[in-house]
């Protein structure tokens, strides 16, 4: 149920939206109408919106890869560019045929893992995170997947070992110093634990790295999201790692990825 759209006054939302700083005020007005299921529920989400709340938070999901994926206040929000990532492990599993092993390390709500279980119609879905929240909503978004919290490998059942054919990841991999310069949507209602990722922002990105030998298939990629100026740096540590590396990116989407693969011994 949402509140019909001749019952608010629309107009008066998108000023309150535009005095508050909302950029896209136009477009968010009516998400809020018909996500609200009564009008003093609207009124109360124009308030959170208005008070600097993510827009993903007050709906209470994110779109991504054309799906909706639930999003509690408190988690990070599935980015857009991250959809890249998910593309590129789309037209790798398709070259291998078959139903693939899936693992979505740092998952947050679980979006890459439920975009690929989408896509792909047969697959076997596993994602992990060490935010409580995060997995709340991953489970949700995951009905048909396995996830487990902990930190990174840790947190998985030792029989994935050796089986996993895309383990796809978007770590935190902004720069300590840089995580005052986000936007404040960003820096006040998302985890750190999602953002910062230490001093060259490499800290858990590396730790993925390092671990992901040991969890993938022969043949099997991991794909990373990084930034294009932290391309070079986590391409080496997935050389490092053994594992064969190639930089990717979208301009369109602002992406930009590490792919590695671990060769057929």
């Amino acid at each position: 149920m949402s509140v019909h759209p001749s019952s608010v006054q629309t107009d008066d939302i998108v000023a309150t939206l535009r005095t508050a700083g909302c950029v896209f005020a136009e477009d968010e007005a009516p998400l809020l109408v018909s996500t609200a299921g009564t009008p003093a529920e609207l009124d109360a989400m124009v308030g959170r919106r208005a008070g600097g709340e993510p827009l993903e938070h007050v709906l209470g999901w994110a779109e991504f890869c054309g799906l909706r994926m639930v999003v509690e206040p408190g988690v990070f929000v599935p980015r857009p560019r991250t959809e890249f990532l998910v593309r590129q492990a789309v037209a790798l599993a398709r070259e291998a045929g078959g139903t693939p092993v899936v693992l979505d390390m740092c998952c947050g709500t679980g979006a890459m893992g439920a975009a690929l279980a989408a896509e792909l119609g047969r697959a076997e879905v596993h994602a992990a995170d060490l935010d409580p929240a995060a997995v709340r909503c991953a489970r949700r978004n995951l009905a048909g997947g396995h996830v487990y919290q902990g930190d990174l490998y840790a947190a998985l059942p030792g029989s994935l070992r050796g089986r996993v054919d895309l383990l796809i990841a978007s770590p935190p991999y902004v720069p300590t110093e840089s995580v005052g310069l986000l936007p404040p949507e960003a820096r006040l209602h998302e985890p750190l634990m999602a953002l910062d990722g230490g001093d060259d922002g490499l800290d858990v990105v590396r730790r993925v790295i390092a671990g992901a030998p040991g969890w993938l298939a022969p043949g099997g990629h991991l794909l990373v999201e990084t930034s294009e100026r932290q391309a070079a740096g986590t391409a080496e540590a997935v050389s490092r790692a053994g594992l064969t590396a190639r930089v990717t990116g979208s301009d369109d989407l602002d992406a930009t990825a590490i792919i590695g693969t671990l060769q057929h011994t």
